[in-house]
């Protein structure tokens, strides 16, 4: 099955944004974000209420049935984080910059997709995060800051960051995360014209329980909208 994406320009061929649905804890909603057309999905070894077990990771890989199942890790050693993508069959891992350094190239070399992440909280800040996070990865994750000096509360990156990022990732990929829904996932979309969009708590109806309804909304709208020219 081709996954659906938000079609978009560069240069003058046709790109799709891809969608990763994350923060998962049940394999039901891992085999509908997979029949909705979900490229990526995503599960939680980083803490908070979306944690996931080693078996709840396992059984959500079997549900998403070749489809790309990424873990989000801390501040996990390298060879933390190998055992537990090897014990579940996870097939990268996002790194968030509070762990040892030096992580990303050890998880690439192990043959396994690795996403750095970049925490953003203003303009001044965007190059260097970006830089810090894209080092051995082979895609940045972006998300606003919030005031405990964390990404994944549900805000909404600003567009100021937003124009910003775009321009520091120019030829590199890049996904947008951090506040996205139904409503706004668009206009995000063609403001900052990213590889793809990640959401969690957005399609959510309880930490870690999809609503069906919005998930299929969230992924119909990647799907149909058209980029303004």
């Amino acid at each position: 099955m081709q996954r659906p994406g938000l079609v978009r320009w560069q240069g003058s061929c046709v790109v799709a944004v891809e969608a990763k649905i994350c923060g998962l804890t049940r394999p039901a909603d891992a085999e509908l974000a997979v029949r909705l057309g979900a490229n990526r999905l995503g599960v939680i070894f980083a803490g908070g209420p979306r944690q996931v077990t080693l078996d709840q990771a396992r059984a959500i890989v079997t549900a998403a049935a070749g489809v790309p199942v990424l873990g989000v890790f801390a501040s996990q050693s390298a060879s933390e984080i190998l055992s537990i993508l090897e014990t579940t069959g996870l097939r990268g891992a996002q790194l968030h910059s509070s762990g040892p350094h030096g992580r990303a190239a050890e998880l690439r070399a192990a043959g396994f997709e690795v996403w750095g992440v970049a925490t953003l909280d203003s303009p001044d800040s965007v190059e260097q995060r970006i830089s810090e996070a894209r080092s051995g990865a082979d895609l940045v994750l972006v998300e606003p800051r919030a005031a405990d000096g964390r990404g994944g509360h549900g805000i909404a990156l600003s567009a100021p960051l937003v124009r910003e990022v775009r321009s520091a990732m120019s030829g590199g990929r890049w996904a947008l995360a951090g506040g996205l829904r139904p409503e706004n996932v668009a206009d995000a979309v063609r403001l900052g014209g990213p590889d793809l969009v990640d959401v969690s708590s957005g399609v959510e109806s309880a930490p870690g329980i999809k609503d069906p309804v919005l998930l299929a909304r969230f992924l119909e709208i990647i799907r149909d909208v058209r980029p303004a020219q």
